[in-house]
């Protein structure tokens, strides 16, 4: 299932062309995952996911640019692969806040958790695995 997002870019977000920096797209993508991996997570009694969350790899293309106009954008966010030390999120960015407005950006980021107190990267627990499969089941 896709968990749903919405972000707002805001004016500082746009680059001299008018349309929103690669930076800041990346920027608003990290926005659009922190309710589930953050918020969510603590609801759910994981405290060690919030606290260390490592991107080991991003891609992102770009369809078409994005103007800031002052609506959100809605950010489908897919998890689409799990596996024991990292997991994989895909990403489409609607130009605006609706299902039916156009895909302008999409996305992919492995994310690995990672232990902020040993400085390496760490295995999923059980329970994290199972908090990531629901938060997008339940999505």
């Amino acid at each position: 299932m896709t968990y749903v997002s919405h972000v707002r870019p805001r004016w500082t977000d746009m680059d001299v062309y008018g349309h929103i920096n690669h930076a800041k797209m990346v920027t608003l993508l990290e926005e659009a995952r922190i309710p589930l991996l953050f918020k969510g997570a603590v609801e759910a009694g994981l405290d060690q996911l919030p606290k260390g969350i490592v991107v080991v790899k991003l891609e992102v293309a770009y369809k078409a640019p994005i103007v800031v106009s002052g609506q959100q954008l809605r950010v489908d966010i897919d998890l689409t692969e799990l596996r024991a030390a990292s997991f994989t999120l895909a990403y489409r960015v609607h130009t605006g806040p609706g299902e039916a407005d156009p895909v302008a950006v999409t996305a992919e980021t492995v994310l690995a958790p990672y232990d902020t107190v040993a400085l390496r990267p760490r295995r999923l627990s059980p329970p994290e695995s199972e908090f990531l499969k629901q938060g997008f089941a339940d999505a």
